[in-house]
């Protein structure tokens, strides 16, 4: 039986690479190209897609601009960022503007088009929730509900750390515990105090509760 097709946003200038990114992604999706970071911007915010690809460097606003504008509007549709720029700093540049995943030219389309499967997948199915007071928490897709606001999509390293607090809403963790359960092992403390200021940003200041001298617990929201 046939099913509509996932609409992508494609936003992306290079004159020879757009067109052909389309042509593959055409296979697959419903796909619109736009070709500056303005006409990405109004087209994200005025159609209702499945998933976007975005490059890093366009003209008009940088792709990095482009996505946080779209986050801050409420656009909580997948994002995978494409570019030139592979240090680590223009990744985490990237994921801290809300895009869910990020891959580095060159590239083949085998792999952005399983990236792409991923973050629609991930997306389209909500898996358990977990109460947070009025807030419902969904960790396999990395989506939390906002009595108020709709639809939030966090970030990998944001749903980690809400999860480890959410699973175990009674217990209070070190900065310690938290970075071994969460991020890398050569990360400062510093990491979470970070990464608690985002998750609070998102969604809302008492979410995450501070237990002075012990460190983090799940908020009384």
């Amino acid at each position: 039986m046939a099913t509509d097709r996932l609409r992508v946003l494609l936003i992306e200038d290079d004159p020879r690479l757009g067109p052909l990114i389309e042509q593959v992604l055409a296979e697959v999706y419903d796909v619109t190209r736009v070709e500056d970071g303005e006409a990405g911007l109004a087209a994200g915010l005025a159609g209702d897609f499945d998933a976007l690809v975005v490059d890093r460097r366009l003209p008009g606003l940088d792709g990095a601009e482009v996505v946080t504008a779209l986050r801050k509007r409420r656009v909580v549709a997948p994002i995978l960022m494409l570019t030139a720029l592979g240090t680590v700093r223009d990744r985490v540049d990237g994921l801290d503007a809300g895009a869910n995943d990020y891959l580095v030219k060159p590239f083949e389309f085998d792999e952005l088009l399983a990236r792409l499967r991923a973050l629609t997948r991930v997306f389209t199915g909500e898996g358990t929730e977990l109460a947070i007071g009025e807030w419902r928490f969904h960790p396999e897709s990395r989506a939390i509900y906002s009595p108020y606001d709709g639809r939030i999509l966090l970030t990998d390293r944001e749903n980690a750390l809400l999860r480890l607090l959410a699973e175990n809403p009674l217990r209070t963790f070190s900065r310690r515990q938290i970075l071994e359960a969460v991020f890398a092992a050569d990360e400062q403390d510093g990491t979470v105090d970070t990464y608690v200021h985002y998750v609070r940003r998102k969604t809302d200041p008492d979410i995450i509760s501070t237990v002075r001298g012990q460190g983090y617990r799940l908020g009384q929201l």
